[in-house]
């Protein structure tokens, strides 16, 4: 009998059962395609930085021995450990892979105490980590790209998800009164959920296989055309499509339990309702008490009334659509604000900052600067304003706290500045990092003249600034003097034995080199002569060159000197090249392919909205036309029931805006807040026209939606509503 009775339903009601079956496949095609996507996204980030990086998760930098690198593979979740050779020099490097990653910053220091090494000489591979969202607990400000980037996908799932529901709730809540009929001459709450979930089952099964394998082959195409249009981004590896059952395991759950308690709830709610109260119900205006006048009653007078109070009395069936808007406007404005904050941040820290510094940047392997002998050739080549060849190094300085600057003891000292992280000698004195630059000797006392010393080869520069921590951000750095200026610098290098070195200067400017250094470090700077009187020293087998060209240098005068450069070096060294604006353009073009893919995303998100826009306002619009047909006998015109068409569709679209307005101020004053970034700046770039387009496209699909809807309630006989008792 049921059979029967679904399959006359689904066959008399076929408009109704293509709606559910078309927003069944569209929102399974998007969920489908948006998880492919995401998870290839994510296996692509971790292969670039395997490629780059390595895949090594942990590393230890340390005298170790072969014996060692045994005992490291002995603990119970090391997979395997190996020797870095390429890295390996003066210290053994040993790269270790684990086979449960959620306790490597535990099972780290467990192994290097086990080894006999101090904790500074372990790292972690923290770029690659966090794309397990593995982060280390005592990092205070741990990376937050991948995790919202997986809220965002969170929202947008979630959305896909309530089309799903909403078209499923819209067909159900107009066949309450059938229902309520059917009850009423014996038909049982459990023969009304058999009848539900077998047309559920009848109208999604074809559509959610259907638009999980479209979904999929979306993807393979969209993965296809980012490789066709990035073929010539420098240094980009080709995307491979991957695919994970989990992803088809979790897309078919989500869906069978979205239709599943979509056919489940109107049961479970007519088994609460008394037959009686099942044929009564209707779609129209039923507000269980009086309201206070609403803003609408106020403005536009009877007609602002009925439409309010018929937004409250649909305030439960229109709840769905409201938090489903909300997602997808709110989805779509945080990510276009979190990656104008992030294009803003890379713009400033990185291109910006370095423009003036460095035009081309060549790193000779395995070579040290003393034994480096074409430096006038370089000098030589046309169109170089100036040249530095430098190479690192770096020593452990003792720093006693005497010597520590007066405007530094007035913040408490070193061991404030770095939250009491900073080490202790035997005699209970600071112990400072200081990393030494070696310029070639033509730089270095050109370097000299720049700050105002006198000129000389027989001593070091200090830069004498350290970071005010707590009176500024790193965003907008403030520095005071790291050591008084009258001292004379005994650096006691732990590694080398060295004698006393005599400082030329103290100042605040370094030379223009592409150079980060650490927030507490004492930088020295040295000529390479100094350098290599000083006896056996270990350091950097790498020599850095870098060149700057003339002002306003182009494109072309790059490669000229990039061309030049290769020439000098020919085979006969191991380097690597690259050139500023080069580098600028593939960041440019790299973006761009991010914003193209962004920018699908949000298009996805887009027709997320409007889809359940339609079916969602369109539907319930079709269910009130008993309510409808009751404001026609009362003496009310077509214009005036279209005037409330209006003012409702105005609601609908605007409250969801009015929301996500406020939540995605208070998101980005967060994202600002974390990244230290001056607001005026933010909002000099806000992406107000993209976000008031979308904001104008939700208007205008609710504003077309009514307006089919009331088109078509108009033009039906209403009067004949009013009688209409059948279950058809």
């Amino acid at each position: 009998m049921w059979k029967n009775y679904s399959e006359s339903y689904l066959k008399h009601n076929r408009r109704t059962c293509i709606s559910i079956m078309t927003a069944v496949f569209g929102a399974m095609m998007f969920l489908s395609l948006i998880c492919t996507m995401a998870f290839n996204l994510w296996k692509y980030e971790i292969e670039r930085i395997e490629l780059e990086e390595g895949g090594w998760q942990g590393r230890i930098i340390s005298e170790l021995s072969e014996n060692d690198i045994k005992k490291i593979q002995q603990f119970k979740n090391v997979e395997r450990a190996e020797l870095n050779e390429d890295l390996s020099d003066e210290k053994t490097v040993i790269d270790i892979y684990f086979k449960n990653l959620r306790t490597i910053y535990s099972d780290m220091p467990g192994i290097a105490r086990y080894l006999g090494v101090e904790e500074e000489e372990i790292q972690y591979h923290v770029q690659l980590l966090s794309c397990y969202f593995i982060t280390d607990p005592q990092d205070k400000e741990p990376p937050l790209l991948l995790p919202f980037c997986a809220v965002v996908l969170f929202f947008i799932c979630l959305s896909l998800i309530l089309i799903i529901r909403n078209s499923f709730e819209i067909s159900m809540r107009a066949r309450i009164r059938q229902f309520g009929i059917l009850s009423g001459i014996g038909t049982t709450p459990g023969q009304i959920r058999t009848c539900l979930l077998q047309e559920a089952a009848a109208l999604s099964i074809l559509p959610i296989l259907l638009g999980t394998a479209a979904g999929i082959g979306s993807s393979y195409a969209v993965i296809k055309a980012v490789n066709h249009f990035a073929e010539n981004v420098a240094g980009r590896h080709p995307a491979v499509f991957q695919y994970h059952p989990v992803i088809l395991t979790v897309s078919l759950f989500l869906a069978a339990v979205t239709v599943l308690l979509s056919a489940w709830i109107p049961a479970v709610k007519l088994s609460r309702m008394t037959p009686m109260e099942a044929v009564r119900n209707e779609e129209g205006l039923h507000l269980n008490k009086r309201k206070r006048r609403t803003v609408l009653s106020g403005i536009f007078g009877i007609k602002g009334e009925l439409a309010g109070n018929a937004m409250k009395a649909q305030n439960r069936a229109y709840r769905i659509s409201n938090v489903s808007l909300v997602l997808s406007f709110l989805s779509f404005a945080l990510m276009l604000c979190f990656f104008t904050l992030s294009d803003i941040s890379t713009r400033y820290t990185y291109f910006e900052r370095y423009q003036d510094t460095w035009d081309v940047m060549a790193e000779i392997k395995n070579t040290e600067l003393s034994d480096f002998d074409r430096t006038q050739e370089i000098r030589n080549l046309p169109g170089i304003r100036d040249s530095i060849l430098y190479q690192k190094a770096e020593m452990r300085i003792s720093l006693p706290r005497e010597w520590q600057s007066p405007q530094m003891l007035a913040l408490d000292g070193l061991e404030a500045l770095t939250e009491n992280e900073v080490e202790k000698d035997k005699q209970g004195n600071d112990t400072v990092i200081s990393p030494v630059i070696i310029m070639d000797d033509e730089s270095f006392l050109k370097y000299c003249r720049e700050i105002g010393a006198s000129p000389g080869l027989d001593g070091t520069i200090i830069l004498n600034r350290i970071w005010d921590s707590k009176n500024s951000n790193f965003r907008d750095r403030k520095y005071i003097p790291f050591v008084k200026e009258n001292k004379t610098a005994a650096a006691a290098a732990e590694e080398i034995k060295m004698r006393e070195i005599p400082i030329l200067a103290y100042t605040q400017d370094e030379p223009k080199l592409r150079e980060e250094y650490a927030d507490y470090a004492l930088v020295q700077f040295m000529p390479l002569s100094l350098w290599e009187r000083m006896g056996a020293h270990t350091g950097e087998t790498t020599t850095y060159i870098r060149i700057l060209g003339r002002q306003g240098i182009n494109l072309a005068e790059c490669g000229s000197i990039e061309a030049g450069l290769e020439k000098i070096l020919d085979t006969s060294y191991d380097y690597e090249m690259e050139n500023r604006i080069q580098e600028r353009i593939s960041n440019e073009e790299m973006l761009q392919g991010v914003k193209m893919i962004i920018g699908g995303f949000c298009i996805l998100i887009a027709v997320i909205g409007i889809a359940n826009i339609f079916s969602v306002t369109l539907g319930f619009v079709q269910q009130r036309k008993r309510e409808f047909a009751q404001y026609l006998s009362i003496g009310m015109t077509p214009k005036d029931m279209r005037s409330v068409f209006c003012m409702e569709a105005f609601v609908t679209a605007g409250r969801p805006i009015l929301i996500t307005i406020p939540l995605t101020a208070a998101a980005v004053a967060f994202m600002l807040a974390a990244s230290h970034l001056n607001p005026e700046v933010f909002l000099r770039e806000v992406p107000i026209i993209p976000v008031a387009a979308f904001a104008a496209v939700i208007i205008f699909f609710v504003g077309l939606a009514y307006f089919i809807g009331g088109r078509r309630v108009l033009n039906c006989d209403l009067s004949e509503i009013l009688k209409d008792d059948t279950l058809n």
